[in-house]
């Protein structure tokens, strides 16, 4: 007959392999939403090729929803078992080419693009989001956030003029009620310019909240906008 002491042992290591699998299940603490202005990929010494579909339209598109942590690092590749299912997501097929376009060489029809996303990202928060769900959410949150109507609005265009790094961000925080984070590349010529926008999520993929953390990196007090 098992001791009391046994029994409690064994109740322990019950509980803690529950614990263990919730936390495997959604081991993160909210996204960032990334989107990466096109002009800026292209106008590297690296420059770029256009999707099969042609040339996206100037306006910022889709990099990533990543799940992250508060400390900073984030999950990868959490489920080999669920790859990318591109007849998951065939009803949102269209508005993904037009939003979350492809511009790596050799020109694609982005779904090596949308693979990576999902199976080194998406499965990492695949206890709240489904396949179909993680590339409809990130839609979702690109139509709620127009950063290119926000900048313009503040008479920053994509110009290929200069403009103050804290304008850009006051603009965007003005038009959307939460702090951005800016990341930059340089051009051929070397200078600074504005290449993404990170916002930050709630676990659920639905709200927009402060950043509990920024990535490391940093720009020019002054950042180039080029045209594309």
């Amino acid at each position: 007959m098992e001791s009391k002491y046994s029994i409690l042992l064994n109740l322990l290591m019950l509980q803690c392999l529950s614990l263990l699998c919730v936390s495997q299940s959604q081991d993160f603490n909210f996204f960032y939403f990334v989107q990466q202005w096109p002009g800026s990929y292209c106008d590297t010494k690296q420059s770029c090729c256009y999707p099969n579909t042609g040339k996206p339209s100037a306006d910022f598109g889709i990099h990533a929803l990543w799940p992250n942590y508060k400390d900073g690092s984030y999950p990868s590749n959490c489920d080999p078992n669920n790859s990318f299912n591109q007849a998951m997501i065939s009803d949102l097929i269209s508005n993904m080419q037009k939003n979350w376009p492809s511009l790596a060489c050799p020109s694609s029809n982005s779904i090596q693009f949308w693979t990576h996303e999902w199976e080194k990202h998406g499965t990492c928060s695949e206890s709240v989001l489904n396949q179909h769900g993680y590339f409809d959410t990130a839609l979702n949150l690109k139509g709620k956030t127009n950063l290119l109507k926000a900048l313009k609005i503040a008479g920053i265009n994509p110009d290929g003029n200069s403009y103050s790094l804290q304008n850009i961000k006051n603009a965007i925080k003005g038009a959307i009620g939460y702090t951005p984070w800016i990341e930059c590349n340089v051009d051929a010529s070397g200078n600074s310019q504005l290449y993404q926008i990170y916002l930050c999520v709630d676990t659920s993929g639905s709200s927009l909240i402060e950043c509990p953390v920024f990535p490391n990196g940093k720009c020019d007090s002054e950042i180039e906008f080029p045209s594309f």
